[in-house]
């Protein structure tokens, strides 16, 4: 197992006349309300730790006021915490000096964030390539890589338009657009589909899923929404009033609730869109039938659903790479749909 890429050590951030003073309070048992009633201090981030593996999508979800975003703008030390670490391929961000730290943020991060974030008085192919002129990038390099993203995002053709004559979906493609181009290992997203309507999101979350299965960035994705969270990340990690609650997959996530505020988080969902029948899976007892259907172990159930009420036999072979990997039963499937 690799390394992690990014992690996250007991990171705690209080915002605050006297940080470390109202530190003391939280580490001896204060709620994040008493502190801010009593010493008017707002506790951000609590006590977190994550580990965030190279080439995965890190979804960090919560909702308003969980600390999500402020745990992302540690990461490339926009903010400072109260107390922690934050390592970045083994290094300490937090003890890099400012040319080092800008090195980091030229060259090994992106961000790309809710509301665009664009120069409106550049024109597209000025805003996707404005990280790679501030890496010293020519400029006639730095247009070639720009069209080619671009166009990668679906926009050629708008290289010499202005923000203000994009839709908001094409505005985020940009934003995507310039994330890209610098070609950071690890992209930071800031509730980057949040303002886009929900056709439009759900066209930019599969531009993100196929570039990602192409180029294995590391990416920090924030978002409040569940169905998004379940649909791009690898990994999940849900805050509630700066504490991490849970931490897996999508998988885990609905399959094992941690406690009864995931299982309020999750009971709405369609069950059948995210959990995959490897998840499910028993050993194989004895030789399968022969009619029983044979499906792969990354087979979402509504697929997967089809064949088992087509076939008479009571079990689905899960196979992987075309090797049987075991079975699920009828009922387990039953089971998994009702939670």
């Amino acid at each position: 197992m690799s390394d992690p890429k990014i992690q996250i050590k007991n990171l705690y951030k209080i915002f605050g006349k006297a940080p470390e003073k109202a530190l003391t309070n939280v580490q001896a048992g204060m709620s994040k309300d008493a502190l801010r009633e009593e010493t008017r201090h707002v506790l951000g981030v609590d006590n977190v730790s994550l580990d965030i593996a190279p080439r995965n999508i890190q979804v960090v979800m919560g909702l308003s006021g969980s600390g999500k975003s402020t745990l992302i703008r540690h990461i490339n030390r926009l903010i400072e915490p109260t107390a922690g670490e934050i390592l970045v391929d083994g290094e300490n961000v937090l003890t890099m000096d400012k040319d080092a730290l800008r090195d980091l943020r030229r060259f090994k991060m992106s961000m790309v964030f809710q509301h665009f974030g664009l120069f409106p008085h550049r024109r597209v192919i000025e805003n996707v390539a404005y990280g790679l002129i501030v890496q010293g990038v020519d400029e006639t390099q730095a247009d070639k890589r720009a069209k080619h993203w671009i166009s990668r995002v679906g926009l050629e053709g708008y290289e010499n338009n202005y923000p203000g004559q994009l839709s908001g979906g094409m505005r985020q493609r940009v934003g995507l657009a310039r994330g890209l181009a610098t070609d950071a290992d690890i992209l930071l997203m800031d509730e980057a589909f949040s303002a886009l309507d929900p056709l439009i999101r759900y066209d930019m979350q599969s531009i993100l899923i196929d570039l990602q299965k192409e180029l294995h960035k590391t990416i920090v994705f924030i978002t409040h929404d569940l169905d998004e969270a379940l649909r791009i990340g690898d990994q999940i990690a849900i805050l509630r009033d700066g504490h991490l609650v849970q931490q897996g997959s999508a998988q885990d996530i609905v399959l094992r609730p941690a406690d009864g505020y995931i299982e309020d988080f999750i009971k709405d969902i369609n069950r059948a869109r995210v959990i995959k029948l490897g998840s499910l899976m028993t050993p194989l007892e004895g030789t399968p039938p022969a009619d029983a259907p044979r499906l792969d172990a990354g087979t979402l159930l509504q697929e997967a659903l089809m064949a088992v009420a087509q076939s008479d036999s009571n079990t689905v072979i899960v196979e992987e790479h075309g090797t049987v990997k075991g079975q699920v039963t009828t009922r387990a499937v039953i089971a998994a749909l009702h939670g």
